[in-house]
């Protein structure tokens, strides 16, 4: 037999080829779950550009310039066009859009590890158990999997919740199910960029997309003709029964099939990530790199009509070897430093970051898109400086975010730390309250209940306000 052939198939392997059979694509699986959704609210879109590491304070949005030299850090800050709300001096673009823009200087929590201090800010509930590790994954979906699931299927097959490249990794859908755990784009910088689950393999038009259609209904009709055979013996059953239809979860995979053809064939799908469509010199002003091409496509799934998108901000280029997140720790050994860090990556983030709002404002998108900017905590007060190299380590008790858009009241500073950014002493929030405000924006109830797999109801928030200086 040549080699090339690996002769016929077993039964579990013919089986599986029904998952494939949408050209590697395997959406009816991440579908399946969708029939419980409930028809959508609004059409409101929140992006989160995700700074992970922990962005500082100090060298950000809370500049203290007159604090003692081993506090204030290396960078200066730098006018606003709103008197009183100055910025680091790296970030001069956003510094002209400070009319565009809130920040927010008081919030606060507890969690001092990455991946604890993300599960709090992104789904508003704190770790029942601390993990220094930094391994642990969330217990509760985030807010982009709650909107999913409450503003349910779109009509013209988009997914409500997208991360790019990724949905912060962290985060499971947990008792929602994998239907909105997020759709991942992958890199957009990319030549030639399209999302890999939504492109057919080379060679597959729309004919052999209906030829696999049909093949998908002889695999069902091969499973049921198997079925029947196996209840001929009860011990055979038992051994194959993870090819069976137990649980009855076949007769609902028409259904789910059906949305996954349509993700594949939708025009309204293909047009939105189609950053092709943009003109050369819109793709320069947002920068021809990660987060610059991830803030374009985000804009362009948020006039679509994507409820929720978060630009996961680790590194503007993802193959560098230093610098490649927020964490901008004191590291003599590889050179890592905070100046460095922050003066390499500012602009890239300035760049893309500006462009996404300037033209939230230019389109008239002000009112539905609401763009948030922050990290799962921020930084210590004091500096470090082994062997001369600056850094800070993890500081929950004072953070700052960036806020645009959302038909929010802009062009103002909420809450003020202490004289060397270490704790809130005017207006301390909490990441429940800003959540509040992204729930708000979305149309969501953040006081209802979701129950969970025991039939338990979680609420969406069980703390937390809206910002009322912003709404």
């Amino acid at each position: 037999m040549p080699a090339s052939c690996p002769g016929p198939l077993h039964r579990r392997e013919f089986l599986r080829i029904g998952s494939l059979a949408l050209g590697g694509l395997g959406l009816s699986d991440i579908l399946r779950a969708q029939a419980a959704a409930s028809p959508s609210r609004t059409n409101t879109t929140v992006i989160l550009f995700w700074m992970w590491g922990g962005p500082s304070q100090l060298e950000t949005w809370d500049c203290k310039p007159d604090a003692p030299s081993e506090y204030r850090g290396p960078l200066r800050p730098i006018h606003t066009t709103v008197p009183g709300m100055d910025m680091t001096e790296v970030f001069p673009l956003q510094a002209k859009l400070g009319h565009r823009v809130s920040l927010i200087r008081s919030l606060h929590h507890q969690m001092a590890s990455h991946n604890d201090g993300s599960i709090e800010l992104l789904t508003g509930k704190t770790p029942a158990k601390e993990d220094p590790t930094s391994t642990a994954k969330s217990d509760h979906p985030d807010f982009g999997m709650i909107a999913s699931r409450l503003r349910g299927t779109s009509a013209d097959g988009l997914p409500r919740y997208v991360g790019i490249p990724r949905v912060p990794f962290m985060v499971q859908p947990t008792y929602l199910g994998m239907t909105h755990s997020g759709f991942t784009t992958g890199d957009p910088s990319v030549p030639n960029f399209r999302p890999p689950n939504l492109s057919l393999d080379a060679g597959v038009d729309g004919t052999r997309l209906n030829d696999r259609r049909g093949l998908v209904a002889q695999l069902d009709r091969y499973r049921r003709g198997m079925d029947q055979m196996d209840q001929a013996g009860a011990a055979r059953a038992a051994s194959n029964a993870a090819d069976l239809d137990v649980n009855g979860a076949w007769a609902a995979t028409d259904g789910f099939r059906q949305q996954a053809f349509q993700l594949l064939t939708s025009s309204a799908v293909s047009n939105a990530f189609a950053l092709d469509k943009e003109l050369p010199a819109t793709r320069e002003r947002y920068g021809q790199h990660l987060w610059g091409q991830s803030c374009l496509l985000a804009r362009r799934l948020a006039e679509a009509g994507v409820s929720v998108i978060t630009i996961d901000a680790l590194s503007p280029v993802p193959t560098r070897q230093i610098y490649f997140s927020w964490d901008d720790h004191s590291n003599p050994a590889t050179g890592w430093n905070l100046e460095g860090a922050m003066r390499w990556r500012a602009p890239f983030m300035d760049q893309g970051l500006s462009a996404l709002i300037e033209d939230i404002y230019a389109r008239g998108l002000d009112q539905k898109v609401l763009v948030v900017a922050v990290g799962e905590f921020g930084r210590t007060p004091r500096l470090a400086s082994p062997q001369g190299v600056l850094g800070r380590d993890h500081w929950p008790s004072a953070q700052s975010a960036l806020i645009s858009g959302g038909g929010l009241r802009m062009g103002q500073v909420i809450g003020a730390t202490t004289a060397k950014a270490e704790y809130p002493v005017e207006r301390p929030l909490t990441p429940q309250d800003l959540l509040a405000t992204v729930y708000r924006h979305l149309g969501i109830d953040y006081r209802a209940t979701l129950n969970d797999l025991t039939g338990r109801p979680q609420h969406i928030l069980s703390s937390g306000e809206p910002i009322r200086e912003l709404v």
